[in-house]
């Protein structure tokens, strides 16, 4: 996990103030989705562990062909980790990337008749798939209100107060906690968003955040202050 450039919040928000700050997001964007193309269970899979350090965009560009040539986990295995690598091989960690899903495309097709299983257990099984990947899947595909924490999340937890902790697990379980449960499925995506292109690393855009009210970054007010922005 990087170290965030920037001060955390000193406190977590209270339960009002973390409902107040997803109502403004999801005000926002309510249509948030998912950056990354897919059409089924199975490519959402595979886009999400190709997506592990990498962007959606760039990821995007690399399945548009894999998919065309591989669309389910038997055409991923007769493609082979070569094929799949002559792919993927513009984003990062592509080696162990083709090979992990050329591993879980097998895996699927052994133990569950290629067919992406829709539970915890079975996913985080798979080759290259860990928790954020099995809460994405479980989250888009099958509709279960679990939280994915990736750096976007883990970084907006705790730099606005709304979950702070200092493992992506810690943060999950507090945004878990916070988040009003019929709020938080799309959380997910109103979240990463937020952070993709307006919270983020090294320069938050505090002057144009819908959340600016209930959010407890200590610097908001100097950002905006230097910004030119009335506080």
């Amino acid at each position: 996990m990087v170290l965030m450039s920037l001060p955390s919040a000193r406190r977590a928000m209270t339960r009002a103030q973390a409902r107040d700050f997803i109502t403004s997001l999801a005000e926002a964007n309510p249509d948030a989705e998912s950056e990354l193309d897919y059409s089924d269970a199975f490519s959402l899979l595979v886009a999400v562990v190709l997506s592990a350090q990498a962007t959606d965009k760039s990821v995007n560009k690399v399945t548009a062909g894999l998919f065309a040539d591989a669309p389910d986990p038997a055409a991923m295995v007769a493609l082979g980790e070569e094929g799949i690598a002559a792919h993927i091989r513009t984003i990062g960690l592509w080696r162990a990337k083709a090979k992990n899903v050329l591993k879980l495309s097998e895996q699927l097709l052994a133990l569950h008749d290629g067919i992406v299983p829709a539970d915890r257990a079975a996913l985080e099984a798979l080759a290259g798939v860990g928790r954020k990947t099995a809460s994405v899947v479980l989250n888009v595909m099958f509709g279960e209100s679990a939280m994915a924490v990736d750096t976007h999340i883990f970084r907006l937890g705790n730099r606005t107060g709304l979950a702070p902790g200092k493992t992506t697990r810690a943060v999950e379980d507090g945004l878990i906690k916070r988040i009003p449960p019929d709020m938080l499925r799309p959380s997910h995506h109103w979240l990463i968003l937020h952070g993709r292109y307006v919270c983020k690393a090294r320069s938050p855009e505090c002057w144009r955040c819908v959340a600016f009210t209930p959010c407890l970054f200590p610097l908001k007010t100097q950002i905006l202050e230097r910004k030119g922005e009335p506080a």
